[in-house]
C-alpha cells in the first residue's frame, strides 16, 4: 500500500557515510524511518533502514564504490518503496562560509557558490555537493534545501570570530565559524522545551562528542564562541582529528619527514586524535576496554577528557560564570566514565554528578546539590534539517 502523504527526506553526507530520516510533513513532523549507508568507498559496504515496523527494517550489505553509487542505491531503494511521495530534501551541509546564516532553498547560484566554497572544507563539502547534484539530476523538480552547520555560531561577537593572522586574510572569509550547529540548534530547542525562558537567561556550555568532538559557549540562547574554528579540524583531540595543532608542525614535518600539505591535511584529519594517540583504534568504546592493559589507549583517553575540561573552564570564563552543561553525542550520551573524568576536578565550578544517574544516562546527571545542572540529551541533527526544509518551503 503506497503512502500518498508528503514526506520529507533529510540527508546527513560524511567522507564515507550518509544517514538519512524520513519524516511526514506536518506542522508536527513525524518520522517515519532512519537510515544509513556506510563504509562507502570500502569492501564492506552497508545499508540499514530502521522503521518503527521491525519487519520492514533492514541491514544488508552493498557494493557502493562512491557517494554516487550511494546515493543511487537510496534513491532505487525509495522509488521503490511505500515511500515514494517525497516533497523535498533537506541536507546538513558542514561549512556555510562567509555569507549563509540560515538555511536555503537550493537554486542554481547557491551550487555555484558552494563549488566555491569547496576549499574551506574539502573533507565535506565535495561530496555533499555530489549528493546534491545527483539528486537534482533524479528528482529534478523536487525542492532542496541547504541547512548550514556554521549558521548557530554566524553572530558570534567579532572578537571570538577574528584570528590572530595577517588582517588581509579576514577579507578572504578566513575567521573562527564553528560547527555542529544543528545539533547545538537542537539541543537548545530541547533546552528551551525544558526550562522555558531559563534556557534564554543562562550561561551554558554544550559539548557534542562524537566523532567529532566540540564545544559552544551559549550566553542568552547565543553562540558566543566554540572550539572549532575555520574547519572542523580545530579545538579538541576527536576520534581521527588532532584539534588544535602547533603551526609550526608543518614546517617541521615538512623538512624533515618530507610530508607535503595533503599529507599533513591526510594526518591531522585522519590518523590523529584518539586514533593516532592510541595507534589502535578510533573507537571510544574499544579504547575504554583496552585501557587497563594498553597504557596508549589509557593516555588517548586522558588527553580526550584533560582536554575538554580545559574549555570547560575557559568557556566558564569567558561566560561569566555556568549554569548548565549538556553533553551530546555518541560518546557524550553514552559514555558515563567519560563523563565522570570530564567533570572531576571540577568541583570548584560547582558541578557534582550523580553517580546513579551518571552510570544511567539520566537526563539530568547532577545532584541536588549541585550549582550547575548537568544534562545529557539525545541529539537530533535530522529533525532540525526536516523543520528548517518545512519553514523555508512551507512557512516562509
Amino acid at each position: 500500500m503506497k503512502i500518498d502523504q508528503p514526506l520529507i527526506l533529510t540527508i546527513n553526507g560524511g567522507s564515507s557515510s550518509i544517514k538519512f530520516s524520513l519524516y511526514k510533513s506536518d506542522q508536527l513532523l513525524v518520522k517515519v524511518l532512519d537510515g544509513k549507508i556506510e563504509g562507502i568507498g570500502q569492501d564492506k559496504a552497508a545499508f540499514h533502514v530502521k522503521t518503527s515496523n521491525p519487519s520492514e527494517s533492514f541491514s544488508h550489505s552493498i557494493n557502493a564504490p562512491d557517494h554516487k553509487q550511494a546515493i543511487k542505491i537510496l534513491l532505487d531503494w525509495v522509488k521503490a518503496s511505500k515511500y515514494q511521495s517525497l516533497t523535498a530534501i533537506g541536507h546538513r551541509i558542514v561549512h556555510g562560509g562567509p555569507k549563509y546564516y540560515k538555511p536555503q532553498k537550493i537554486n542554481a547560484e547557491i551550487i555555484e557558490e558552494l563549488h566555491r566554497l569547496s576549499p574551506f572544507d574539502p573533507e565535506h563539502l565535495p561530496a555533499e555537493l555530489l549528493l546534491i547534484e545527483t539528486l537534482a539530476q533524479q528528482f529534478p523538480t523536487l525542492p532542496q534545501v541547504a541547512c548550514f552547520d556554521t549558521a548557530f555560531h554566524f553572530n558570534m561577537p567579532r572578537v571570538a570570530k577574528i584570528l590572530p593572522i595577517p588582517r588581509c586574510y579576514e577579507s578572504k572569509g578566513i575567521c573562527r565559524y564553528g560547527f555542529h550547529g544543528l545539533s547545538y540548534e537542537f539541543l537548545m530547542d530541547e533546552l528551551t522545551r525544558i526550562e522555558a525562558l531559563k534556557a534564554k537567561q543562562d550561561r551554558i556550555i554544550l559539548i557534542h562528542l562524537g566523532n567529532g568532538a566540540s564545544l559552544a559557549a551559549v550566553r542568552e540562547g547565543k553562540s558566543i564562541d566554540t572550539s572549532m574554528s575555520f574547519t572542523p579540524s580545530a579545538g579538541v583531540l576527536m576520534s581521527t582529528r588532532s584539534g588544535d595543532l602547533d603551526p609550526g608542525l608543518f614546517l617541521y614535518l615538512a623538512q624533515t619527514e618530507g610530508l607535503d600539505a595533503k599529507q599533513f591535511n591526510e594526518m591531522v584529519n585522519k590518523q590523529s586524535g584518539l586514533l593516532g594517540i592510541s595507534e589502535t583504534s578510533s573507537d571510544m568504546r574499544n579504547l575504554l576496554n583496552h585501557e587497563k592493559e594498553d597504557i596508549r589507549a589509557a593516555e588517548a583517553i586522558q588527553l580526550f577528557c584533560y582536554q575538554i575540561k580545559k574549555w570547560i573552564g575557559a568557556y566558564a570564563a569567558a561566560l561569566g560564570g555556568l549554569d548548565s552543561l549538556v553533553f551530546a553525542g555518541g560518546i557524550g550520551e553514552n559514555a558515563p566514565l567519560i563523563r565522570s573524568r570530564i567533570c572531576s576536578g571540577l568541583e570548584f565550578l560547582g558541578i557534582e554528578l550523580q553517580n546513579e544517574q551518571n552510570i544511567l544516562n539520566s537526563p539530568v546527571i547532577s545532584t541536588d546539590s549541585s550549582r550547575i545542572i548537568v544534562r545529557v540529551i539525545h541529539t537530533d541533527e535530522e529533525v532540525i534539517i526536516a523543520k528548517h526544509v518545512y519553514e523555508v518551503l512551507y512557512v516562509n
